[in-house]
């Protein structure tokens, strides 16, 4: 491995597949065969399908809280089974595989010196002995037993691929920053309701009264929900370090009629 990856044994998966049927846990079973010993996270199988770019807006914002030497597997791929590109990312001591459809570029984008290599795909099969991959099921054919690889330290980023630069952009842009406001989108839909922009806390660090405003609606930034009375809405910095948008005990998103890709702009008022 890289002198700078010791692999902890942890592997982590991310997926829009939900929870019916028995995606994800064939996934593990995968995993589980190569490295017994392997311990495995569901980091979220919610994201919303198809859309790759919410998956990489939460990875990028978990994968730190996890140990070093962590494989993280992301697997939301419109493109399986067509010639879309597998790529496997080292960025600071953590592994990423995932199709290369922008999911990870975020990850590439914060960790400039990130190494990227293009999956061999044949090569692979044949070094790490892989069954013929399903055309619909890369998750488990393919991902999921190079990642037990790679976790059992088997495997190496010259052994995968060869090293590249250019990947398939973010399918969102990052949000457009001035002195005087901050040009962000709706990236998702907690549990809750709650509207969780695109929008770090860091970007408004300067502002002396940041006021959010969306869909015709305007917010003062409070520092947590119990600072409104039930029903009342309101935006904060939340846990992830992004503007939300919340509803005091309710949800915003029915309340305001707001979903994902909505504008959000954030000014010093």
């Amino acid at each position: 491995m890289s002198a700078t990856f010791q692999p902890s044994g942890v592997v982590t998966i991310t997926t829009d597949f939900g929870h019916q049927g028995p995606f994800v846990a064939t996934m593990k079973g995968r995993i589980y065969t190569r490295l017994p010993t392997a311990r495995i996270i569901d980091v979220t199988h919610e994201v919303p399908v198809y859309w790759p770019a919410e998956a990489g807006f939460w990875l990028v914002r978990a994968f730190e809280y996890f140990p070093s030497g962590s494989v993280h597997i992301a697997v939301v791929d419109p493109g399986v089974g067509t010639d879309r590109e597998i790529i496997v990312v080292q960025a600071r001591d953590h592994m990423f595989i995932a199709p290369d459809n922008g999911l990870l570029a975020p990850i590439v984008g914060r960790h400039p010196d990130a190494a990227i290599h293009r999956l061999d795909a044949a090569g692979a099969r044949q070094r790490f002995k892989l069954s013929v991959p399903s055309a619909t099921f890369h998750g488990r054919d393919i991902f999921a037993p190079l990642a037990a690889e790679i976790a059992a330290g088997r495997a190496t980023l010259a052994d995968l691929g060869p090293r590249i630069t250019d990947i398939v952009p973010a399918w969102v842009e990052e949000p457009v920053a001035t002195a005087a406001q901050v040009a962000g989108v709706i990236m998702t839909i907690d549990h809750f309701g709650n509207l969780i922009t695109n929008i770090d806390g860091g970007l408004i660090q300067g502002f002396g009264r940041p006021m959010v405003r969306t869909g015709g609606h305007q917010f003062s930034l409070r520092r947590t929900y119990g600072e409104v009375r039930p029903g009342e809405l309101l935006a904060l910095i939340n846990s992830f370090g992004v503007i939300e948008i919340a509803r005091a005990e309710g949800s915003a998103t029915e309340a305001l009629g707001l979903g994902r890709g909505a504008p959000v702009i954030v000014t010093d008022s």
